[in-house]
Parts: C-alpha cells; sequence; structure tokens
C-alpha cells in the first residue's frame, strides 16, 4: 500500500494528498512534522536526507517534494487523467505546476506567514503590502490565462492545477482584500466541487492565525 508522511495542515502534503485522491488509491497516512515530530529520526532521515514532508513510499520507492510526489503518482496512475502522456501538452501543464511552486505558492505563503501567522504587532507593514501587491499579479496572471480555458492546462483537470489550486482554499477564506478576477473565482468554484479537494485542502486554519510556531 502507499504510505505518506505528513501533517494534513501542511501545505505541502495537502498537494500530495489531494493528488492521491483525486487517483482513489488507498493509501496510509502517518502523521509527521509539527506537533507528531519524527523528521529528525533516523528512520525518516533515511528516507529524506532534508527532513522535510511530505513523503511517500510506494512498492518499496520513496519519493519527497511535493511536486516530484505529484508527477510520479501522475506518471504511474493517471495516464490520461493528470497526466498527458504527449509530451508537448504535458509541457503545458509542466510550466504551471512549476510556477504553482516557484511563484504562487512563494508568494502567497510569505503573505500567509507575514499577514496570517505572524502577530499583529509583529508584522511587517512593508513587507505585507508587497506581498499582498504579488498575489494580487498572479491572480491577474492566472485570469487573464483562464479566460479561455476551464483549468490550467486546457478544459479538463490535470496536475497543473494542484500547486496553484491548494494556495486557493486559504487566500479565498482569509478575510482580505482581494481583485475582481471572475475566471480565478470561477475555476476555484470548480476546484471546490471535487470531493478530493473538499477531503483534502478545505480544512480549517483558524488554529494558525498570530501563530508562528506549531
Amino acid at each position: 500500500m502507499l504510505r505518506i508522511w505528513g501533517r494534513r495542515s501542511a501545505f505541502n502534503v495537502q498537494k500530495a494528498l489531494w493528488t492521491i485522491g483525486e487517483l482513489g488509491l488507498d493509501h496510509e497516512h502517518i502523521n509527521a512534522g509539527g506537533d507528531a515530530g519524527g523528521l529528525d529520526e533516523p528512520a525518516f532521515r533515511a528516507m529524506n536526507p532534508h527532513g522535510r514532508i511530505p513523503v511517500i513510499e510506494d512498492d518499496g520507492l520513496v519519493v519527497w517534494e511535493s511536486n516530484s510526489i505529484i508527477r510520479y503518482l501522475g506518471a504511474k496512475y493517471g495516464q490520461g487523467r493528470l497526466w498527458d502522456p504527449d509530451p508537448a501538452n504535458r509541457s503545458l501543464a509542466d510550466r504551471w505546476l512549476d510556477w504553482g511552486l516557484a511563484t504562487a505558492q512563494r508568494d502567497f505563503l510569505d503573505l500567509f506567514w507575514g499577514y496570517y501567522r505572524t502577530p499583529e504587532p509583529d508584522r511587517d507593514p512593508v513587507f505585507v503590502t508587497e506581498r499582498f501587491k504579488r498575489c494580487a499579479d498572479n491572480l491577474r496572471l492566472l485570469d487573464a490565462h483562464l479566460a479561455s480555458r476551464s483549468y490550467l492546462a486546457g478544459d479538463e483537470f490535470t496536475m497543473a492545477d494542484i500547486p496553484a489550486g491548494t494556495t486557493l482554499y486559504r487566500y479565498f477564506e482569509m478575510d482580505i482584500d482581494r481583485p475582481d478576477v471572475p475566471n480565478v473565482e470561477a475555476w476555484y468554484a470548480r476546484l471546490c466541487q471535487r470531493p478530493a479537494y473538499q477531503e483534502h485542502v478545505m480544512l480549517p486554519f483558524e488554529n494558525l492565525y498570530g501563530r508562528l510556531a506549531f
């Protein structure tokens, strides 16, 4: 059976669990990180020397890094669904997959930590304002891209939607001002109808407010 290590509230773990849910894979979840600890245990470090989550083990193969997990599971279990077998078509999904990690997730998590998780007296207003702007710019870029398609790589859900889509729940559920992005809002509404998104991403996070440590 597929096994995955990580705490369910961790952003990158949610990406991996959402992928597993979309593929309907039987799996065992092992709580790790945060209050559960375990990341410095020799057995865990033998799987991932960086001591980070998520980590999966599938038939003896260990994979870490959330986007690598998405690609591995898509290639093995999601041919023709999450994973397009045509390299040219798949390259579009790959681009958005990596943009979701390198740009959308980076800017959003900076905002999430700098604004939501940092106690108000300790916030850096210049830093927070800049991250609000970056996130708004990212949404406008997405909105223009989604004007002619239902999902990031076309009219079908693919692995491309998972990294950027994972940011949307927390972004849209925070009480903040957002730009007018109707195409992104429609995309988000479609994601919210997916059972795996509901189960693994749409989780309460109020306990993180003003809390830098977990």
